[in-house]
């Protein structure tokens, strides 16, 4: 028989009252199982229009405070974001038939951080957030290379390539974080973590 925690679901869900600590763990098992990039999310951002949008992109960071990943800020994603800062994120992890949805509101993080990354980043990274315009439409692809040599020679100083002003990171705040496990015949296990008005997080079981 499974074992189960206290609130009759797979022991994976753990009994955490905090959700970053179960993330933090089902994260942990994900870099051991899966093949390519476990970071990977998609994520769900929604322009002044009103038509969703849904991309993939990799997580670079987390702790109680969000979510964060880095992007062009004049992208399609970063302009809906500057439009509407609500938006969604899920994690697939097909290995552990594992998923986490959440939900929240994106806000940039300060340029400190965001330098720190960028210079972790490799050479030709760093170079690509200079050269790309991204999400703008390109003549032909020579343009793009073009571009990029440009700004190889310069900055042909690997070690000093200063962040565009344009490229930065989203911290998603959120306001609810599901944990979804598959389960035979469909009837999959699902806790959800709803943050309520006096910042604490309460713990519910949804139908599948």
């Amino acid at each position: 028989m499974n074992e189960k925690n206290s609130l009759g679901l797979n022991k994976c869900f753990l009994d955490e009252d905090n959700p970053f600590k179960l993330f933090e763990n089902w994260f942990d098992e994900a870099k051991k199982k899966e093949i390519n990039d476990p970071n990977a999310l998609a994520l769900g951002t929604v322009g002044r229009e009103g038509i969703p949008s849904v991309r993939m992109v990799l997580l670079k960071g987390f702790d109680k405070n969000g979510f964060v990943f880095y992007t062009n800020l004049n992208s399609q994603k970063g302009n809906e974001i500057k439009e509407n800062p609500n938006a969604s994120m899920c994690f697939h992890w097909k290995s552990l038939l594992r998923q986490i949805r959440i939900v929240g509101t994106l806000k940039q993080v300060d340029d400190k951080t965001a330098d720190d990354y960028y210079n972790s980043r490799a050479y030709e990274s760093r170079i690509g957030a200079w050269a790309s315009k991204q999400s703008s439409i390109l003549e032909n692809r020579k343009q793009l290379l073009k571009a990029l040599d440009d700004f190889r020679n310069k900055y042909k100083d690997k070690e000093n390539v200063p962040r565009p002003k344009h490229w930065s990171g989203w911290n998603l705040k959120p306001s609810s974080i599901e944990f979804w496990l598959d389960g035979d015949n469909r009837i999959h296990e699902r806790l959800k973590y709803i943050l309520d008005k006096n910042n604490k997080w309460t713990k519910v079981i949804l139908s599948p």
